[in-house]
């Protein structure tokens, strides 16, 4: 994965960023409104709003990627929001076939996926435990707080305590859930 540190602050900042980022950004925008102008606006207000928040952006929280991606979904959040109070005309029924099913969901899911394993790369190894073991494995907290050596209310205390830990540092890195 690629660390490098742009001052967003600066125009070669930012055009270093669109230069990285930017291609992949727009297919993800594409993908999740189908719709190439929108996609287009959609990368340039993640890069403005990038460019505003540069003074709050700290590599220490999340890597440049995964801080423009959580941009970027709340842009295209905000502009499927737009479309749907002032709907666009619709696409003749031969075209919409030729598209297919929508990948939105899964999409949406995978930036979500590694948003979330972002933040929980940042609360304490024995809340993460608790919360992929119990929350994302499904697994029985009594069969969890066996395996790991302690008491069922200690797990529940961790699995709580790692949400609120969770919550916070998606708060700190931008996403809004």
């Amino acid at each position: 994965m690629n660390r490098t540190v742009h001052d967003l602050s600066r125009e070669d900042g930012i055009r270093a960023a669109y230069t990285e980022h930017g291609a992949e950004l727009y297919r993800y925008a594409l993908r999740q409104l189908d719709d190439e102008g929108a996609a287009r606006d959609v990368v340039q207000e993640t890069f403005l709003r990038a460019w505003r928040a540069a003074d709050r952006y700290d590599p220490s929280l999340a890597s440049l990627r995964v801080w423009l991606f959580a941009i970027t979904r709340n842009v295209v959040i905000d502009e499927a929001r737009r479309r749907s109070l002032r709907p666009v005309s619709p696409q003749p029924l031969d075209v919409l076939t030729a598209i297919g099913p929508s990948t939105t969901a899964d999409d949406d899911r995978t930036v979500t996926g590694w948003l979330i394993e972002e933040a929980l790369q940042r609360i304490r190894p024995e809340a993460r435990s608790a919360l992929v073991e119990t929350y994302l494995r499904g697994r029985p907290y009594a069969e969890v707080a066996a395996e790991q050596g302690v008491p069922v209310g200690t797990l529940r205390s961790r699995v709580f305590y790692g949400l609120k830990a969770l919550r916070l540092a998606m708060d700190e890195m931008g996403v809004e859930l």
